[in-house]
């Protein structure tokens, strides 16, 4: 897996909330018809505050569409994706993510 950070590769859409030796939180907002650029998680917990229709992108050209409902809490191991909002709400999430 590649190791691309979300905040260096879609600052528009990523923010780092607070973080210390052992975890990071970072603020996710992906606008209605916008897409953020293919990144990284070593492993994911994140809330949606706001959640969407979105389609999930992974580097070997397969991708996914999901309905994610508000409060919705996503587990997901590592992984490189890119996330398009093809809804018509804007996506709002808080990411932990484990220092690897």
């Amino acid at each position: 897996m590649t190791d691309i950070d979300t905040t260096e590769a879609s600052p528009d859409n990523y923010k780092i909330l607070s973080e210390n030796d052992e975890v990071r939180v970072v603020e996710m907002i992906v606008k209605a018809g916008e897409s953020d650029n293919e990144h990284s998680y070593p492993n994911e917990a994140a809330y949606f505050i706001t959640g969407g229709k979105v389609r999930i992108h992974l580097p070997d050209g397969n991708s996914d569409e999901l309905e994610i409902p508000d409060g919705f809490v996503l587990l997901h191991d590592a992984w490189t994706h890119r996330v398009q909002n093809i809804g018509e709400t804007d996506v709002h999430a808080i990411v932990f993510e484990p220092k690897s």
